[in-house]
This record gives C-alpha cells, sequence and structure tokens, in this order.
C-alpha cells in the first residue's frame, strides 16, 4: 500500500478563539468561556492563551480560575457559533481535498496524499499554507500534525501548541511518541489510564510491547488494533467528507437551577432541551428514529429510558415523546437536578417532491430553528405556553 500524508488540523482553544476572534474589545484580554456559576455549572469550559499563562486549566471551577487571574474575562458559550465557524474551517480544507473527516466540531484529518503533484507542495507546505489561510480568514491559529497515519497526525498536532507544524514520519515516530502518557492517545481517557497504571503501563512505548492476547483481554480486540496503530502498521481510512456516517447520537443535557420535582418544571427543561437536540439536527441533516431521556438527582442518582419513535426532527415531537418516556419510569418523587434528552438512530432527512401547482411550504421548526439561530434560543418558541420562563431555568452543561 503507498505511503500516505495524513494532516491533523486542531484549532487551538477553540471556544475562547472564536469568541475573542468576533470581539475585537476582547483583546489582549484573559478571556475564558464557561458554564454559568449561578447554574452550578461554573467550570472553564476554554480558555486562550493569555489565561492559560496565568494557570488557568480547563475543567477547574471559575472561582478557583479567578484566584489566579482576577481579570479573567468569563463568558456564555455559543455553540451556533460554533457550528458556523467550524463549517467555514471545513470549507477551507475541501480546497485540497475531498478525504476531510471531522473529529468534534474544531479537529479535522485529511488526506492530501498525491496532491502535491498539482498543488506543487509538500505534505508540511499544505499544513503551514493551512495554518496561515486560517489564521488571515478567521484571526486565530490551528496546529497540525502531519504523518502517514491518523493517530501520529492527532498526536503531531497536539505536541506543538498554538500555531505549529509538527511532522512525525516512519523515521522518527517512535523517538517522538513512545515517551509520550498513553493520554495522549485518543480513547485513553483517566479510567483506562487509572487501568493501565496498575500494571505499571504507563507510556506509548510500553504499551506497544504488550501480547495482543493480553489486550484483547485488557480492553478487547480495540486494544489490538490501537497496538497495530501505534506500531505504524495502519489502513484507517480519511474517510470523504460528502460519504460522512451519521454521528451515533445527537443530545443536549442541562442542570436545573435548583432541585425541580413537578412535572410542570421538568417539562420546560425538556422543551428546551428539545429545541437545541432539534436545532443540531436540522443545522446536520438528520431525523432520528429513536429517544431517550434520563434524569439526575441531587444524590448523583441516574436513571433512563430509550424507545423506538416516528423518525423526527421537530421539537415539540421530541419533547412530546421524551416527556412521555420519563411518564413511564419516574414518579416525580424525587428532587431532579440534571436531565439529558438524546436522539439516536440517525438517518439523513429525505427530500419531498413539490408539485409545480403547489405553494412551498416551510417547516414551521425550521423556520423557528433559523430564528434562534440568529437571535438565541427560545426568541420564537414552537409551544408558547410550554416555553414561558423556560429561558430563565435551565442551562445547558
Amino acid at each position: 500500500m503507498k505511503e500516505r500524508d495524513i494532516l491533523h488540523s486542531d484549532v487551538n482553544n477553540f471556544f475562547a478563539s472564536v469568541e475573542c476572534a468576533t470581539r475585537p474589545d476582547l483583546k489582549d484580554k484573559p478571556v475564558a468561556v464557561t458554564g454559568n456559576p449561578k447554574k452550578r455549572t461554573g467550570i472553564i469550559l476554554a480558555k486562550n492563551e493569555i489565561a492559560k499563562k496565568f494557570g488557568v486549566k480547563t475543567g477547574e471551577a471559575i472561582w478557583e480560575a479567578k484566584t489566579k487571574c482576577p481579570d479573567i474575562v468569563c463568558l456564555a458559550p455559543h455553540y451556533d457559533l460554533y457550528e458556523e465557524i467550524s463549517k467555514k474551517l471545513h470549507a477551507i480544507y475541501l480546497d485540497y481535498t475531498d478525504k476531510v473527516e471531522p473529529l468534534g466540531l474544531d479537529e479535522c484529518w485529511l488526506d492530501v496524499t498525491g496532491c502535491q503533484k498539482y498543488l506543487g507542495k509538500n505534505p508540511k507546505q499544505i499544513a503551514d499554507e493551512i495554518r496561515e489561510k486560517v489564521k488571515k480568514k478567521f484571526g486565530f491559529t490551528v496546529s497540525v500534525g502531519v504523518s502517514f497515519n491518523k493517530i501520529f497526525a492527532k498526536l503531531g498536532s497536539d505536541m506543538k501548541k498554538p500555531d505549529a507544524t509538527t511532522v512525525i514520519d516512519k523515521s522518527n515516530f517512535k523517538d517522538l511518541t513512545y515517551n509520550l502518557p498513553l493520554t495522549a492517545i485518543v480513547g485513553i481517557g483517566g479510567r483506562l489510564e487509572r487501568k493501565f497504571n496498575k500494571i505499571n503501563i504507563k507510556t506509548i512505548g510500553q504499551f506497544v510491547e504488550l501480547e495482543d492476547s493480553f489486550l484483547k483481554s485488557y480492553m478487547t480486540i480495540t486494544g489490538v488494533e490501537l497496538k497495530k496503530e501505534l506500531l505504524g502498521i495502519d489502513e484507517n481510512q480519511v474517510l470523504s467528507y460528502f460519504h460522512l456516517p451519521p454521528p451515533k447520537s445527537i443530545g443536549n443535557g442541562s442542570t436545573a437551577i435548583r432541585d425541580i420535582t413537578s412535572r410542570e418544571d421538568i417539562s420546560k427543561l425538556v422543551f428546551f432541551l428539545a429545541e437545541k437536540v432539534s436545532s443540531r439536527l436540522i443545522n446536520q441533516g438528520y431525523i432520528a428514529r429513536t429517544i431517550g431521556i434520563s434524569v439526575k438527582t441531587n444524590e448523583l442518582k441516574r436513571f433512563g429510558k430509550s424507545h423506538t419513535i416516528t423518525p423526527t426532527n421537530k421539537a415539540k415531537e421530541i419533547a412530546e415523546n421524551a416527556l412521555n418516556l420519563l411518564d413511564t419510569f419516574w414518579k416525580y418523587n424525587l428532587p431532579v437536578r440534571a436531565i439529558r434528552v438524546r436522539t439516536s438512530n440517525l438517518e439523513k432527512e429525505r427530500v419531498e417532491q413539490i408539485s409545480l401547482f403547489d405553494s412551498p411550504k416551510k417547516d414551521a421548526s425550521k423556520v423557528i430553528n433559523q430564528i434562534n439561530s440568529r437571535y438565541g434560543h427560545i426568541a420564537l418558541a414552537s409551544d408558547k405556553e410550554d416555553f414561558i420562563n423556560s429561558s430563565k431555568n435551565p442551562h445547558e452543561d
């Protein structure tokens, strides 16, 4: 198999970078995108480089960040804006290749194998050109990894930040990566790290020395496949942007300002979440066949259930199905701290043929979504009574 040229582009401090790039008044200020401290979600979701220099860390409480950086500017997240910028970034990448595979809103793999023949540039030069284009168009930076497979391209983009290109090739990949901690690998989180620490496996190099049979018993076939990638034996392709499989699920969760018990209060939060889920489904062109809802008590116990529905992406239908499902297992007798609405079994929305003699009708949900995306959620509610005061109660995680 011909050696491939894979890039991984990662926006530095994405949420905070977008906020700073779209608000000139934030220039030269420490900035963080945060949850709302009044609604029990007061943590740092993202921070800019200035805040990072003060020692501000993602995931810490806002009050902790302010002890390190008293002048930090805390902003609520604007997810619609981040999705819009993400799509514009994808358009830049698509100028080079159709093999563009997103990983979240701020990261993408690009397969540029053969592109240098018509661009007259090698993969590193392409990466540098992309960095300059992003900087010029948006005012923020990306770091890019260049390698022969996806896992090392991703590791490369993480190794130098911000605004850097890192090349990991077959001559240096072991020297550059095998001393890195296991958590540097996509898919190895804190739980797996602790599990491997118990057997004194702490680095990538130690991981690849494990026997396949042991890895299979320890973390299923996934561990064996991961080892192959880290040994450089990998045929995992970058997917075409125009033939991406649907996401496994789309959902939103919220923490209430106060513990709630009544069905009326819970329904307000469910309808709010349904609007958010509906917006994301519509923006991405999906309908859902399965809906799930879960509640978390103030003792942090979680209860949930899901079932199949008539495919939809309409907020009212999602909310009503979620509430009907909730009624089957929840007795409204315990204080509820948080609720999550989730859709799965997604498929692309079909386009219906309209008669030449009929006036075209716009889907009300899509019109509502367009207005809410521009002016803020709940600017126009799909069911006015159900949304009364709902914007005062919930906050998205």
